[in-house]
């Protein structure tokens, strides 16, 4: 009996670990100060980028149009990427304390996937855009309207925000008791396998197979959309028409090279066979880099984000200089 009741202490103890420690970036305390002024200034800019590129879509009425409002909804995917991962890490460097709680990690990686997953869908959803936009001309207007295109992106989000809360949810089936140490800056869910005391093996097979069907479904809508407007392109006889073209989906493939190369190095390779170091830089890039350089990919090239940038700014000018 009392070798039954020790065992049942020792199997009481394996669901014990609630709480975890990320190791975070580098354990280096010289690179603490640093790291945290570069990783603010990336956050602000970050945030500043992608809120002000909705705010500007919203308020501008010539920027209503579908092309736009998905390109609205990607910031607001990004800077929920970047949310959902800098202020836990900046908190981090400036503390001893590395602690997230079991739910606090779960809702952490959540918000991360569900983001993540969300851009695949809004990238497809840009993609058709510019294929009924430069292969269909005539078409576009009335394929393409406003109500259709809210329609696209709200499925988007339906199915990238509702995704997510299987594996969420297949989470609990694991027990940790093996160690509380996440050597990561951030609660991915790979990770997490590799403490669990419980075999992940349905959870990494679900992972594995969920990510290729969405990653490699949206990528290969992508490539065959875009394979159209290169050839309609091709054939503009106007050769403004093809730079103008050119420099749109040139702005869009770059956002789609950068963010499915490394989601395919993340989620879809076999095995973990690289260094850590090479896996959290991979991670490093697509939750820190990608979400601070897509509103500028989009922008800085875009000449109507930069006349409705112009005409903000006059507005603002005209109205302090009226009072």
């Amino acid at each position: 009996m009392a070798a039954v009741g020790e065992m049942g202490i020792m199997e009481t103890n394996k669901t014990q670990i609630i709480n975890f420690i990320l190791q975070g970036l580098t354990d280096r305390p010289e690179l603490q100060a640093p790291l945290f002024l570069v990783f603010l200034v990336i956050y602000l800019i970050t945030m500043v980028g992608n809120l002000g590129l909705m705010a500007l879509i919203w308020k501008d009425p010539q920027l209503h149009t579908p092309m736009y409002l998905s390109l609205g909804s990607l910031a607001f995917a990004d800077a929920c990427t970047s949310s959902s991962v800098t202020p836990k890490m900046l908190a981090h460097f400036l503390s001893k304390n590395h602690m997230i709680s079991l739910v606090g990690c779960m809702i952490q990686f959540y918000i991360f996937a569900s983001s993540a997953n969300t851009e695949c869908f809004l990238l497809v959803v840009m993609a058709y855009d510019r294929y009924m936009a430069i292969c269909n001309p005539l078409l576009y207007p009335l394929v393409m309207s406003n109500i259709f295109c809210i329609q696209l992106l709200g499925v988007s989000f339906i199915i990238g925000f509702f995704h997510p809360i299987m594996h969420v949810g297949l989470l609990f089936r694991l027990t940790f008791c093996k160690s509380n140490v996440i050597h990561y800056f951030y609660c991915d869910i790979l990770q997490l396998f590799e403490i669990s005391y419980t075999d992940p093996g349905v959870n990494m097979l679900l992972v594995f197979v969920f990510s290729v069907f969405i990653q490699s479904f949206t990528f290969m809508t992508i490539i065959v959309s875009y394979s159209y407007v290169l050839l309609a392109i091709l054939k503009k006889k106007s050769e403004k028409g093809r730079r103008k073209a050119f420099s749109t989906c040139s702005a869009h493939l770059l956002s789609v090279s950068l963010f499915y190369g490394t989601l395919f190095f993340m989620y879809v390779r076999p095995g973990s066979e690289s260094a850590a170091d090479q896996d959290k830089m991979y991670s490093l890039f697509y939750t820190i880099i990608i979400p601070l350089v897509n509103p500028f990919i989009y922008s800085l090239r875009n000449k109507e984000v930069i006349g409705a940038l112009k005409r903000i700014i006059n507005k603002q000018t005209v109205f302090k200089t009226n009072f």
